[in-house]
């Protein structure tokens, strides 16, 4: 039997191979950890353009099933790249070794799976997936087939965390260090900046429009129920306020603001209990806007994410028994930086996506703490669209309540499955 890509890889992490071996000696589809990885881009619209620069990757694939977004794809790079009009065949492309997903969040689900089960390892944009049970069948098809997998939001390990002045590294060693007491309330408002799209919502009226040409609009809709055309579902990033594709701007930016969240509160392996919401009624299709969400963790943990102009702007982000944690990195308790210095730094995170291919460690933000954070905001849109609090179960992902746990597993339109 010959060697694949992957066991290769995996041989080449535990010894740590020095050795340069050139890729033809390997075979097609081969790559060395000291040779340069090739990545294929699934959706070359802004997202798919605006993270293209991998580094230590060269571009060798695109697909889009719109020929505005092909035209500014093709500019991507200078060398010739393949391009395909079905995501499946750039999967398939031997020459390709990182998926991209940079497609809406409707098709996440499908295509990471479809890419784990052909060998590739995955750069998956936000959200993870649109709902919990195509979470669930991402994490196990990355298991059984041992790729290495990356989220796209970062600020778990790197870059200043919103309205907090800091990265998010401080703001864990404080919360390790037991100084602000335990259980904690984290409180997400305009002050931490969670008011950005808050307002990305859909339009309850959509008349029927001609599907313009260059646009596979049976394509672009995949598993998603059939809907007539309208330019609102599709262009300009307006999917994200209809229930079929995203979640309004929670579903967007939601697992931007909690996944940091659940790292310093040490919940990467568990979700909350309880999902409370304080919205108007939800429209069938189109998201609407909500005043407040509260999640509760069985230690007696909450996160507060508060909706435009409400609650209290001067709340503490990290309120405890024993001190508060404010925007900016200000502290309630005296000299807190001379304090902190007593105890120790996080454990480092493997935040270098290209070097845990290589040596295939597991990714800081992965399918199995990204599915978690995931899982707050999916959580909280089946809350939202049923207009009640729900019970879940940690252990067992599901909710005590039967129609939100339709919610989990929806029906895909045929052919398409996960």
């Amino acid at each position: 039997m010959g060697i694949t890509r992957k066991d290769f890889l995996h041989a080449a992490g535990s010894m740590a191979l020095l050795t340069i071996v050139p890729r033809h000696v390997l075979g097609k589809g081969h790559i060395a950890p000291s040779d340069q990885l090739t990545k294929g881009i699934i959706g070359v619209g802004s997202m798919g353009r605006g993270h293209v620069n991998l580094g230590g990757t060269r571009l060798v694939a695109i697909c889009d099933v719109r020929q505005d977004s092909m035209e500014l794809g093709r500019k991507l790079s200078k060398d010739k790249m393949a391009e395909y009009a079905d995501y499946r065949k750039l999967i398939e492309d031997p020459n390709v070794d990182i998926v991209h997903i940079a497609t809406p969040p409707h098709w996440h689900g499908i295509m990471a799976a479809e890419a784990a089960r052909a060998g590739k390892d995955i750069w998956c944009e936000k959200p993870m997936t649109r709902t919990i049970g195509e979470g669930k069948r991402v994490m196990e098809a990355v298991k059984r087939h041992g790729n290495i997998f990356r989220l796209n939001t970062w600020f778990r390990f790197s870059d200043t965390f919103y309205g907090m002045g800091t990265t998010v590294k401080p703001i864990k060693k404080l919360v390790d260090s037991g100084l602000l007491g335990w259980p904690l309330t984290v409180t997400v408002s305009a002050h931490t900046g969670f008011n950005w799209k808050f307002f990305w919502v859909g339009k309850e009226t959509l008349e029927t429009q001609p599907v313009p040409a260059g646009l596979d609009y049976d394509m672009w809709l995949g598993p998603a129920p059939y809907k007539p055309f309208n330019r609102h579902r599709v262009y300009d990033g307006n999917f994200r306020g209809y229930w079929d594709y995203d979640g309004g701007g929670l579903g967007d930016m939601g697992q931007h603001y909690l996944d940091p969240v659940q790292y310093f509160l040490g919940k990467d392996g568990t979700s909350p209990i309880k999902v409370e919401v304080d919205a108007p009624a939800q429209h069938y299709d189109a998201v609407g806007t909500w005043r407040q969400i509260v999640f509760t963790y069985e230690d007696g943990c909450k996160i507060i994410l508060n909706g435009e102009n409400y609650g209290d702007t001067n709340a503490p982000y990290i309120a405890g028994p024993k001190g508060n944690l404010y925007a900016g990195f200000r502290c309630d308790i005296p000299d807190i930086e001379n304090k902190l210095m007593e105890y120790p730094d996080p454990e480092p995170q493997n935040d270098d996506f290209i070097d845990c291919v290589k040596n295939r460690k597991k990714f800081a933000l992965n399918e199995i703490n990204g599915f978690r954070s995931c899982t707050l905001v999916n959580m909280a849109l089946a809350a939202l669209r049923l207009n009640r609090t729900l019970n879940f179960d940690p252990e067992t992902l599901l909710f005590t309540d039967a129609a939100a746990n339709r919610l989990i597993d929806q029906p895909m339109r045929a052919p398409w499955s996960i």
